[in-house]
């Protein structure tokens, strides 16, 4: 693309990169940008695409739909594409009895899951139950409600004064349990003794909901809790009548190998939230699922749930959900996601273990990551003025490989890491390309 042909500069940024390249074209693994450059997309854009880029059917399904109907308000229609979906996905929830309600991304996902918990305790007669108990560490989204959740410092410092409202515990982070700053335990028993500790200094009746991702994503690096972690936690959450909310955002729809994260501990949470793999990146679609004991509390004559948002209930977005649920199924690609997820880890593994600054290679399924360290010996982070996932980052898009970057593991400001969540259809030559890139990037990235 020439200089003229490049379009002006009146886009609000997200990329790293001053002058990004413009993306034209992707298929399968691969995007490719103007220039005729190709990527293979290792991060999946933000840990989205779980069927492939480029995938004709889903094209087809939203181009009917689109001439059909492309928009009618959920307050004065239902439509025949959103009340199958509801049915159809319901079967891989690990929610008894699910009610899905339909939004256009995570973030409203996470305010829809909140402010439901609230309304179903209100219906029940238990206005005291207001406090809502997240991990540090965390990411649930960016909206002021999902960013009080949340449990990273440096992306709540601007917007301090207008949160404050919502209670932490520490992180399941195994890796660097223990350490004051780092807010993390590495044992079961006692993150749930820790959790249970906080609802009873809540005070009795007070506390709504306990909100976690299931394996921490974006924000530490594809954190696997212990295995004991979550059946404890759910057991907390049941006996002190606190909903357990799921943020599956990022594990959802066969990410880690299974079709939810919870899956891998056997938990049906109370209230689930999905988006990010729902329609693979085709459309801008999620959901809240609650379970039916909420649905039923919730919709009870006399009471009612007072929420909405103008793309909620999206004909469009169900339809293309319906279609990428439906390649997931048939061509068994939750299961390709554990399979190909043991193979590159392997292949991780085998090229960056011995790195000096390579602290841990971690992750299930698709979703893998790698955090770096100064020193293997103390877990020493690298100090982020050093800006070492940056430099990893660039290095490997230079090489052709997209990744993506996390930082402030070790503190909330230092400590980076890297997050690999490729499509489900990613090859075996591709996956090895990736090592390979990867184990370049960081030796230049360390050692220049």
């Amino acid at each position: 693309m020439t200089d003229s042909a490049r379009p002006a500069g009146r886009v609000f940024r997200r990329s790293l990169v001053s002058d990004p390249p413009v993306a034209v074209e992707a298929r399968d693994s691969t995007i490719r940008d103007a220039e005729g450059r190709e990527y293979i997309d290792a991060a999946g854009g933000a840990i989205v695409v779980n069927v492939g880029h480029g995938r004709s059917s889903i094209a087809d399904v939203m181009a009917d739909q689109v001439r059909r109907l492309a928009y009618a308000h959920g307050s004065a229609f239902t439509t025949e594409p959103l009340e199958t979906y509801a049915a159809a996905v319901a079967d891989v929830l690990p929610v008894d009895d699910p009610a899905i309600y339909p939004v256009s991304g995570g973030s409203e996902a996470i305010e829809t899951a909140l402010k439901l918990a609230r309304v179903y305790h209100l219906a029940r007669g238990e206005p005291d139950r207001e406090v809502l108990i997240s991990r540090y560490g965390s990411y649930h989204g960016n909206t002021l409600g999902a960013l009080d959740a949340g449990g990273r410092p440096a992306l709540r410092a601007p917007y301090e004064p207008w949160l404050g409202r919502f209670r932490h515990v520490s992180a399941a982070y195994p890796y660097r349990a223990g350490e004051p700053d780092a807010h993390a335990l590495g044992d079961g028993e006692a993150l749930a003794a820790e959790l249970e500790t906080a609802i009873r200094e809540a005070g009795p009746g007070r506390v709504a909901a306990f909100l976690a991702e299931p394996i921490v994503g974006a924000t530490l690096g594809a954190v696997v809790p212990p295995d004991d972690y979550w059946p404890a936690i759910a057991d907390v959450c049941a006996r002190h009548g606190v909903l357990l909310i799921a943020d599956e955002v990022m594990t959802g729809f066969g990410r880690t190998g299974r079709w939810f994260g919870l899956d891998h501990w056997g938990v049906r949470p109370d209230i689930l939230v999905a988006a990010k793999g729902t329609t693979g990146g085709y459309w801008p679609f999620a959901f809240t699922a609650a379970s039916g004991r909420i649905f039923e509390t919730v919709t009870a004559p006399g009471k009612g749930f007072v929420h909405g948002f103008t793309h909620s209930h999206s004909v469009v977005g169900a339809a293309v959900a319906g279609e990428v649920l439906r390649i997931l199924r048939e061509e068994r690609l939750v299961e390709a996601s554990a399979e190909k997820g043991v193979r590159l880890m392997t292949l991780l593994k085998g090229a960056l273990e011995e790195h000096p600054a390579v602290g841990e290679v971690r992750g299930r399924g698709l979703m893998v990551g790698v955090e770096f360290v100064a020193d293997r010996s103390t877990r020493q982070p690298f100090p982020r003025a050093a800006r070492v996932a940056e430099a990893v980052l660039g290095a490997a898009r230079e090489r052709g490989v997209l990744v993506y970057m996390g930082t402030g593991n070790a503190d909330g400001v230092d400590g980076d890491s890297i997050l690999l969540g490729p499509p489900f259809v990613i090859t075996d030559e591709e996956m090895q390309r990736v090592a390979e890139v990867l184990a370049e990037s960081i030796e230049v990235a360390t050692h220049g």
